[in-house]
C-alpha cells in the first residue's frame, strides 16, 4: 500500500530525494554504500500518490457550502502501485478504492466522480494526464457505498534511467585526503539535475473544479 500523501510540496520533495531513500535494496535498483556513506536507491518504476486536496470531494445540494448542504462526500484511499519495467516501455498502475457517504438514503441512486491520472517528471512536468470515471452505486436506504478504480499510464525506461557517466559520479569511490573526499556527489548540481530528469510520479486525485479545490484548501 502506498501512503496517502497530505502535503503536494511532500510529493514534490519525496519524488526528488526517492534517489536519496535508504531502505530494502531492490532487484533492478541502484545501490551505493560506498564513498560518503550515501545510500542512494532508485529504480525505473514511477512514484505512486495523490496531490495535495485532491483526494477528496464533497458535493453540495445547491449553492451553499454549509453542512446541512451536503450531498455526497467521497474520499480516495488505498493507493496500490504495480510496475511492468520488464521491457522498453515500462507500465505502472495505481488502483485505488473509493468510499463515499450520502445524507439522503431515500431510494436507489448513482454517482459518478471524476478521477485523474497524470505522470509527472522531475517533481513538475506533466508527460501526460487522462480523465476516469468511477461509478458510486447506492441501494435504497444505504448511507455508505464504495467502489475501485485503476490509472495507468507508460514510461520510457531509456528516459527514467540515470546516464552511465551520473552513475560512475555517484558510485566512485572517494579515498580520505582527496578534495572531494567530503562531497556528497548527490549534492553536485549535474547530479541533481540528472536524478530529478529520470525521476518519474504517477499522481492520482479527484477531478476537482476551481471552487471543489478551493473547498479542500480552505476547510
Amino acid at each position: 500500500m502506498i501512503a496517502r500523501h497530505r502535503r503536494i510540496s511532500k510529493i514534490a520533495t519525496l519524488a526528488a530525494c526517492a534517489a536519496a531513500l535508504a531502505g530494502c535494496h531492490a532487484k533492478g535498483q541502484l545501490v551505493i554504500d560506498e564513498g560518503v556513506g550515501v545510500t542512494a536507491l532508485r529504480g525505473v518504476c514511477p512514484a505512486v500518490g495523490i496531490p495535495d486536496y485532491t483526494g477528496d470531494i464533497t458535493l453540495f445540494n445547491g449553492a451553499a457550502r454549509t453542512a446541512d448542504a451536503i450531498d455526497v462526500v467521497a474520499v480516495m484511499t488505498n493507493v496500490r502501485s504495480n510496475c511492468d519495467d520488464s521491457g522498453d516501455r515500462v507500465y505502472a498502475t495505481a488502483s485505488f478504492d473509493v468510499l463515499a457517504r450520502r445524507s439522503n438514503t431515500n431510494g436507489a441512486r448513482t454517482v459518478q466522480i471524476p478521477y485523474f491520472s497524470t505522470v509527472l517528471r522531475g517533481g513538475s512536468a506533466v508527460v501526460s494526464k487522462r480523465v476516469g470515471t468511477v461509478t458510486i452505486q447506492f441501494a435504497d436506504g444505504q448511507e455508505r457505498a464504495q467502489a475501485s478504480g485503476v490509472a495507468g499510464a507508460y514510461i520510457d525506461r531509456a528516459e527514467a534511467t540515470l546516464p552511465q557517466d551520473i552513475v560512475d559520479k555517484i558510485g566512485r569511490k572517494r579515498r580520505a585526503g582527496e578534495e572531494d573526499a567530503a562531497i556528497d556527489p548527490l549534492t553536485l548540481p549535474e547530479v541533481r539535475d540528472a536524478l530529478a530528469r529520470a525521476n518519474f510520479e504517477l499522481l492520482v486525485g479527484f477531478q476537482l473544479s476551481e471552487a471543489q479545490l478551493a473547498y479542500n484548501a480552505t476547510r
